[in-house]
C-alpha cells in the first residue's frame, strides 16, 4: 500500500506497520499506529470493514503528553458539564467524525471505560452527548479516550460553535460563488454555440475549439473547488462498498467531465460543460439552503448559550471585584448595574429591581421584581443598580437546564427521518440499477444518446429531496416549539403528538399551580397542633410530591430518619424515635392500630393526615388554585377532537371541584400511580393514542406509558426523566398550539415526502427516454431540494426567537436530571 491503512495519507517514507486482526498493515506515523492498534487490540476490527472513509489522522503530540489533565480540574470541568445525583454529562464537539463507523467506535470504546453510563454520537452533527459516574471517571479520562482513537474531541463552547458555524457559511459562499460564476461564464459561450444551432448555422471551428478550451479552464476550478465536497463523498462511500447520496451526483459528474475533456482535446463530439457548473451550482445552492436553515433552527440553542456576561462584579465586604462568571459560587453577592445582565440565578437583595425578561418570557415590557424573589441568569437590569445572592450556577441555573435539554434533542433522530434515510438508500441502488439498464437500452437502439440519457437518469433521480424531506419539517417545529416554551427532549414525540385522541392531567401541579398551601391544622389526639407540624414538616422535607411544598414554608427542629416513600401516599420515617406515617388517609389509617377519629369537614382541596402506629393524630387542610387559562386550554383541545381527564391521587371533592372549573366530564380522584397506570392501559387497549401531563414522582409511570409524555417543567426530576416534551414555563395554552403545530408539521413532512417521491418517480423515466437534457436534469434535481427546505421553513416563527419560562416561577435544580 502507498497510503496509510489508518488515516489514508500518503507514508512518506514511513516503514511502520501496525497488527490489526493478525495482518501487518502499513501506517504513516507513530500516532496511526498506536491507534490502529489500539482499536484492533479492543476487540473492534469491524471499525475498518464499515467506515465510510479514511479516519482523522491523530496529532502525534498526544502520545508524546496528555493535554487533556487539565480537564480533571473540578473547577475547569464544571464550566461544561452538568452533575446531578452523582451522575455527569457533557455535550462535546469532535472534530474527525466522518461516517457512521466513527460513532459506532467512540460507542464501544466508552462503553469500556469505566463508569461511563450513556453515550449518544451523531456523526451528521459532530456532536456526543456522554454521561458518567462522577466518582468513577471524569472529563479529562473521557476527552482522553476518544483523543486516543485519532478524534479530536471539544467541550461544548458557544463561542466556538459560533466560529463553527460562520466558517461553514463562509465556505459555503465561496463555493456557491465560484459555482456561480464559472456556470454564467461557460453559458455564455455554451448560448452562443446553441444559438448558431438553432439558427441552423455553421460555427468557426476555431472559434468553436476556443469556446471548448475556455469553458475547460473555468469548469475545471468548479469541478475541483465547489464539487469537491460531493466527489470526496462519493469515493469515500464507494470504498467503504456503501451508496449514499453523493455517489451518482460524484459518477455522474466524472462522467460528463471525463467525456467533455476527451472531446475537447480530439476536436469532436459533444461537451457538458454547461451542464457540469450548472449541476454544482445547483447543488451548492441546496447544500447552502440546507445549511442555513439547519443554523437558523440551532440559532436558539447558540443564543440562550451565549446569554450569560463574561464578567460578574462580586461584593466582599463591600469592595467590588471582577471576576469571571465562572468563577462564582453560591452564597456569592454581585452587582449588576444598569443595562448589564445578571450572570447567575439569585436572590434579589435590594429594594425594587426593574428588569428586561424577554429573553425569557418574551414580554417587550419591563417587569418589576420584589426583594426575595429568584431572579433568572441572562435577564438584563433596566432599573437602578441592583444586588443578587447567588444560589444557582453554571450548568445549574434555568438557563443551562434549558440549553442541555435542547442540545440532547438535536443528538437524535425522529423515527419517521430514519425510516426516510433507509428508503432514500434502497432507492439509491435501484437509480444505479436502472442508469446501467438505461445505457445498456440506448446502445442498442441509438449508442448516440447512450451517454446523455445515462448521465440525465444518473442526476434526475439523486433522492436528496427525499432523505431532507421530513428532517427539515421536524427541525423547524422543534425550533418553533422551544421558542413557545415546550421543549422537544424526544424526537418521536412530535409525530405521537399529531394523532393523540386523549390528553390526561395530573391535578396537583398540573391544572392547579402547584403552590398548595396549608390553610388548617387540625389536632385528632392528645398531640397538640404546633407540634404535630413540625413532626409532618421534617418528614415531607423527603418527598417530591406537590403537596408536600406547602409544609416547605414552615420551620422544624426536629430531624426525620429512616425515610421511605411511597410513591403517590405518602412518606414513612422515625422522629425522635418514634415511626410516623403522613400522607393519604388510605395510608395512614392503615398504619395506625386504632379506628381513625371522625374527620373534620375540610374547606381545603387536599386531606393530609399524621399518624403513628397507635393512631390517626393530626389532619392538615390543603388548598390548591387553578392555572390561569387552563380552562380556555381545555376548551381548546376539544375544538381540536381531544377529550381531557383528570387522573390524581387527590380526594373526590378535590378533583370534582377542578374539573368543575375546567368543564372536564371525566375525572377520576384516589387513584395511586398503578391504578394510574392501568386506567391508561385500558384506554391503549381500546385503541386511544393518549398524551399524559404530569408533574409529580407519582405520574413517572403513567408518564412511561403514555403515547406522548409531557412534564410541566417545576416538576419532578423523574418526570421529566420519562418525558417527550418539557412545558418549560408551565403555561397550558402551548398545548394545543403544539397539537395544532405538530399536525402541520406532519402535512408539510408528507407534502414532502409526495414531492420528492413524485419529482424522483415521475422524472426517471422521462430521463431515461432521452426526454430530459443533463443541464435540465442538474436543475431540477437541487430546485427539488430547495423546494422541500423553503416548504418546512413555513414552520418557522417569523417572530424573534425567544423562550418562554416563567421567571415568576423559576426551574428546580432537578431539571438537569433529563440532561443528565
Amino acid at each position: 500500500m502507498t497510503v496509510c491503512f489508518h488515516c489514508g495519507e500518503p507514508m512518506n517514507g514511513s516503514r511502520l506497520q501496525a497488527q490489526v486482526e493478525g495482518q501487518a498493515q502499513p501506517v504513516c506515523c507513530r500516532g496511526c499506529q498506536a491507534v490502529a492498534e489500539l482499536i484492533a487490540g479492543s476487540g473492534l476490527g469491524d471499525f475498518y470493514r464499515y467506515r465510510n472513509t479514511n479516519s482523522a489522522r491523530p496529532d502525534d503530540a498526544t502520545w508524546q503528553h496528555d493535554p487533556w489533565r487539565a480537564y480533571a480540574e473540578p473547577e475547569l470541568a464544571a464550566q461544561y458539564t452538568v452533575t446531578h445525583e452523582g451522575v455527569t454529562s457533557t455535550t462535546l464537539v469532535i472534530d474527525g467524525l466522518r461516517c457512521p463507523a466513527c460513532s459506532w467506535l467512540i460507542d464501544k470504546v466508552l462503553q469500556r471505560q469505566s463508569g461511563v453510563r450513556e453515550i449518544s454520537v451523531n456523526a451528521a452533527t459532530g456532536r456526543a452527548h456522554i454521561a458518567w459516574a462522577g466518582d468513577t471517571c471524569n472529563l479529562a479520562d473521557v476527552l482522553r479516550a476518544i483523543a486516543q482513537l485519532g478524534y479530536q474531541p471539544h467541550p461544548m463552547d458557544p463561542t466556538a460553535v459560533v466560529r463553527s458555524h460562520q466558517e461553514e457559511r463562509r465556505t459555503g459562499l465561496k463555493r456557491l460563488a465560484v459555482s456561480g460564476l464559472g456556470m454564467m461564464q461557460v453559458m455564455m459561450f455554451a448560448v452562443s454555440v446553441y444559438a448558431a444551432e438553432i439558427l441552423g448555422e455553421q460555427m468557426d471551428p476555431t472559434l468553436l475549439s476556443y469556446f471548448r478550451i475556455i469553458s475547460l479552464l473555468v469548469t475545471t476550478p468548479v469541478m475541483l473547488y465547489a464539487g469537491a465536497p460531493f466527489l470526496m463523498g462519493a469515493w469515500h462511500a464507494m470504498r467503504a462498498r456503501t451508496v449514499s447520496m453523493d455517489v451518482p451526483v460524484g459518477i455522474a459528474l466524472m462522467l460528463a467531465y471525463a467525456a467533455s475533456v476527451w472531446n475537447t482535446l480530439r476536436g469532436t463530439g459533444e461537451v457538458y460543460f454547461d451542464s457540469i457548473t450548472m449541476f454544482i451550482f445547483f447543488l451548492t445552492l441546496g447544500r447552502y439552503v440546507q445549511m442555513s436553515v439547519r443554523q437558523r433552527t440551532a440559532a436558539l440553542t447558540d443564543a440562550l448559550a451565549r446569554q450569560l456576561p463574561a464578567v460578574a462584579h462580586r461584593m466582599q465586604d463591600e469592595q467590588i471585584e471582577d471576576v469571571p462568571v465562572a468563577s462564582l459560587r453560591p452564597q456569592d453577592v454581585v452587582l449588576v448595574r444598569r443595562g448589564e445582565t445578571l450572570p447567575a440565578d439569585g436572590v434579589l437583595l435590594s429594594t425594587d429591581a426593574q428588569l428586561d425578561e424577554s429573553m425569557l418570557t418574551g414580554e417587550s415590557l419591563g417587569v418589576r421584581r420584589q426583594p426575595g424573589e429568584r431572579l433568572a441568569a441572562g435577564t438584563i437590569n433596566t432599573g437602578q443598580p441592583l444586588r443578587l445572592k447567588i444560589c444557582a450556577v453554571g450548568a445549574d441555573t434555568t438557563l443551562s437546564h434549558i440549553v442541555g435539554l435542547m442540545r440532547r434533542a438535536q443528538t437524535q433522530r425522529p423515527a419517521l427521518s430514519r425510516h426516510a434515510d433507509a428508503a432514500a438508500a434502497r432507492f439509491l441502488r435501484y437509480v444505479l440499477a436502472g442508469a446501467g439498464a438505461t445505457c445498456a437500452a440506448w446502445m442498442v437502439f441509438d449508442p448516440s444518446r447512450a451517454f446523455e440519457a445515462t448521465l440525465a437518469v444518473l442526476v434526475v433521480a439523486c433522492p436528496c429531496a427525499f432523505a431532507i424531506a421530513t428532517p427539515a419539517a421536524m427541525a423547524a417545529a422543534t425550533s418553533h416549539l422551544a421558542r413557545q416554551g415546550l421543549l422537544v427532549t424526544d424526537p418521536d414525540a412530535l409525530e405521537s403528538l399529531a394523532s393523540i385522541q386523549h390528553m390526561v392531567f395530573d391535578k396537583t401541579g398540573t391544572l392547579t399551580r402547584g403552590e398548595p398551601q396549608l390553610t388548617q391544622t387540625t389536632s385528632l389526639s392528645e398531640l397538640n397542633a404546633d407540634e404535630a407540624l413540625n413532626i409532618a414538616v421534617a418528614l415531607e422535607r423527603a418527598s417530591e410530591h406537590p403537596l408536600a411544598r406547602s409544609f416547605a414554608a414552615h420551620d422544624s427542629s426536629k430531624v426525620a430518619t429512616a425515610i421511605t416513600t411511597y410513591t403517590g401516599r405518602g412518606v414513612e420515617g422515625d422522629v425522635a424515635g418514634v415511626r410516623y406515617r403522613i400522607g393519604s388517609p388510605e395510608f395512614v389509617t392503615a398504619f395506625s392500630e386504632a379506628e381513625p377519629p371522625p374527620l373534620p369537614a375540610t374547606s381545603g382541596d387536599s386531606m393530609v393526615l399524621l399518624g403513628d402506629a397507635r393512631q390517626v393524630l393530626a389532619c392538615f387542610e390543603i388548598r390548591d388554585t387553578l392555572r390561569l387559562q387552563a380552562a380556555a386550554t381545555i376548551d381548546a383541545l376539544r375544538n381540536q377532537g381531544i377529550q381531557s381527564q383528570i387522573l390524581s391521587g387527590d380526594s373526590p371533592t378535590a378533583v370534582a371541584n377542578i374539573a368543575a372549573q375546567c368543564n372536564i366530564i371525566d375525572h377520576f380522584a384516589r387513584h395511586s400511580p398503578q391504578q394510574k397506570l392501568t386506567h391508561l392501559q385500558t384506554l391503549q387497549r381500546d385503541g386511544a393514542r393518549i398524551a399524559v401531563v404530569g408533574d409529580g414522582v407519582n405520574d413517572a409511570p403513567m408518564l412511561g406509558a403514555a403515547n406522548v409524555a409531557i412534564a410541566m417543567g417545576r416538576g419532578a426530576a423523574l418526570a421529566h426523566a420519562g418525558a417527550g416534551l418539557v412545558l418549560v414555563n408551565d403555561h397550558l395554552p402551548a398545548l394545543p398550539q403544539a397539537v395544532a403545530l405538530a399536525r402541520r408539521t406532519l402535512r408539510i413532512a408528507r407534502q414532502n415526502l409526495l414531492w420528492a417521491a413524485a419529482y424522483n418517480i415521475g422524472c426517471l423515466p422521462l430521463a431515461a427516454l432521452g426526454f430530459i437534457p443533463p443541464w435540465l436534469a442538474a436543475a431540477g434535481m437541487s430546485l427539488s431540494s430547495i423546494a422541500v427546505v423553503l416548504n418546512a421553513t413555513r414552520l418557522l416563527p417569523t417572530r424573534k426567537p425567544h423562550v418562554s419560562i416563567s421567571a415568576e416561577l423559576p426551574l428546580p435544580p432537578k431539571l438537569s436530571e433529563r440532561a443528565a
